[in-house]
């Protein structure tokens, strides 16, 4: 049985997939995107507010059944798929509740285990960084290798996904950028919606708490304006909502 280490937990989240939802936060992460906003879930050793088993994680949901029955279950992080066993697992038991789950995930990692992961899900909330090799790597510190391979084989189940997309002032927030991310979006039926993400500095004071430097100091919040701007190019270019 699989023991999951949780940083923390949402018990009315609305922005983790449709309706209220039960939000549940892993520790670790394999990434060190420049514009994340939670550095504290980064380290896989690092203490945790509940180590559970996914019973005991099933049994603080049900808490709050009445509440999200018509919303669902989101595990994100961190990167939850690094706990695999963990959450595929607790989304089983779900199912059996009824209770719609939902994964949000960056695609770092990919294989068999994250696969029957993935499975299990009913709806797949996937971060696309960027579609610039070059600069997915200065972004996470890692290639784009594992977040293809994500979406190509969502699309091979028909697994429905929501794509996310942050975008970051004088990063990937030109014309450029977002005409290349809607080419790259077109082919995937599996798509079916687009939530573009405004970059803040919302949780710069976690990285003065942890004495880490602010990789991204001097670069503003994208103005609403630009938000927009990038959303109509998408808006333009694909036939799904784009938020």
């Amino acid at each position: 049985m699989a023991v999951g280490r949780i940083h923390s937990l949402e018990s009315f989240g609305t922005v983790d997939g449709p309706g209220i939802r039960f939000v549940t936060f892993l520790q670790g992460c394999p990434m060190r995107c420049l514009f994340c906003h939670n550095p504290d879930t980064w380290d896989f050793q690092a203490p945790v507010a509940y180590t559970w088993t996914p019973e005991q994680l099933l049994t603080e949901t049900l808490r709050y059944k009445s509440f999200i029955r018509n919303g669902g279950v989101t595990c994100t992080g961190g990167e939850p798929l690094a706990q695999a066993d963990f959450v595929r697992e607790y989304f089983e038991l779900c199912h059996r509740h009824g209770l719609h789950t939902a994964l949000d995930t960056s695609g770092a990692l990919f294989s068999d285990k994250v696969c029957r992961t993935l499975d299990t899900a009913d709806l797949v909330l996937l971060d696309i960084k960027t579609t610039d090799d070059a600069l997915h790597l200065r972004l996470t510190g890692q290639s784009r290798e594992n977040n293809q391979a994500t979406l190509t084989y969502l699309e091979s189940i028909g697994k429905p996904v929501w794509i996310r997309h942050v975008v970051t002032p004088g990063v990937n927030d030109d014309e450029a950028h977002i005409l290349h991310l809607a080419e790259y979006l077109q082919p995937f039926n599996c798509v079916q919606r687009v939530e573009v993400l405004p970059y803040h500095t919302m949780g710069r004071y976690k990285y003065e708490q942890l004495g880490i430097p602010y990789p991204l100091q001097g670069t503003p919040p994208l103005p609403a304006d630009r938000l927009e701007a990038c959303r109509s190019l998408l808006r333009r270019e694909l036939r799904i909502p784009v938020l």
